[in-house]
């Protein structure tokens, strides 16, 4: 990465982060990759964002609409290319070359990167958000802001919160209380220790696997169900092969829009400031395309044969009883983090 060139000297837009990825150089090679827009103006930047989601996706509907907002606030002095599909590597990898400056954007869920701040733990504990609202006042208000803070000096810097929906169970055979998910076999994430932990608690035995292994295991028996948003289970096609979705509606993990910390300092004041700015505009942009797809996707698996089995308050107290011991081990260094997450809830609409 050579010295910035001062304008008048400028010859060619700067690719921030082109140099160390050699993914990255082959994918510049692919025409449906982050194409580049034709313009009349010449960009002083042209930085990458990375996305393991398709392209008709909220998440990478919201990163373009990032990209085109940053564009347009800037003249056209700043162009974002997005690479859908993990173009440019899964979650894990992305987040590794944003560390690196490989990347300069990547949209990731924050069970990704827990291991960069304890912090961001507390906000994926089971049956920690009231709604859906509850959890936004949480993450645009203070405490979101300073579990973002927590990143400074792990090599990203967080932008926005996306949403991800709320995670439910969905099994092969019909489950409709916490008694009969005692004994299941479970797929978790491989590198989420939260959920992990909160299977067990409920009774069930954990199976470790990949996303994309999810079906077949599904279909040989090795697991009995798995436990995800209606939109992933529904594109999956899950579906056929576990038709009971139990509404428990347990755990939701908000995603991050991030970026490299290195890219930012190499960013002139002026652009970051459209960039925070746009970053926040796109949250807001993708929740509305979130909560649309995820009602779409529920009637469509409920159309193919999708039984979705609501669970009852009194039910979801014994849910929520169970997973106790995981809020007393956090309650003893997050005490006050769960008290400030807590102090947000709708009193008037609980009753309590």
């Amino acid at each position: 990465m050579g010295q910035q060139k001062s304008k008048r000297q400028f010859k060619k837009p700067q690719v921030l982060a082109a140099g160390i990825c050699a993914g990255l150089s082959l994918c510049l090679l692919l025409p449906a990759c982050g194409q580049r827009q034709e313009s009349a103006v010449t960009p002083d930047y042209v930085l990458t964002y990375a996305e393991n989601q398709t392209k008709d996706y909220p998440t990478t509907q919201g990163a373009q609409y990032f990209a085109d907002l940053v564009s347009k606030e800037t003249g056209g002095k700043v162009e974002i290319l997005v690479y859908p599909d993990a173009k440019l590597g899964d979650e894990v990898s992305t987040v590794e070359q944003c560390v690196l400056g490989g990347i300069d954007f990547t949209r990731v869920s924050l069970s990704t990167v827990t291991d960069k701040s304890a912090e961001s733990n507390v906000l994926m504990l089971p049956f920690l958000y009231q709604d859906a609202d509850h959890m936004w006042r949480v993450l645009d208000g203070d405490i979101g802001s300073d579990v973002m803070k927590t990143f400074d000096g792990t090599g990203i810097t967080p932008l926005s919160w996306y949403d991800a929906g709320v995670r439910s169970f969905y099994t092969r055979t019909r489950a409709s209380c916490l008694a009969d998910l005692k004994g299941m076999k479970i797929r978790v994430q491989p590198s989420a220790e939260i959920p992990e932990q909160m299977v067990s608690l409920l009774g069930a035995s954990t199976v470790k696997l990949d996303y994309s292994d999810v079906y077949s295991a599904l279909q040989t028996g090795r697991i009995d169900g798995a436990e995800n948003n209606w939109s992933s289970y529904e594109a999956m096609q899950h579906y056929e092969m576990a038709p009971y979705y139990l509404e428990d509606e347990h755990m939701r993990i908000p995603e991050l829009q991030i970026m490299s910390t290195s890219t930012a300092q190499k960013l002139p004041d002026k652009y970051m400031d459209v960039i925070r700015e746009c970053a926040k505009k796109s949250a807001l942009h993708e929740r509305e395309l979130w909560t649309e797809r995820e009602t779409k996707a529920k009637e469509r698996a409920v159309k193919a044969g999708c039984e979705a089995i609501p669970l009852s308050e009194e039910e979801k107290t014994k849910f929520r009883q169970a997973v106790q011991p995981l809020y007393d081990e956090y309650d003893a260094s997050y005490g006050d983090l769960l008290a400030r997450i807590n102090a947000l809830r709708d009193v008037s609409s609980t009753g309590e």
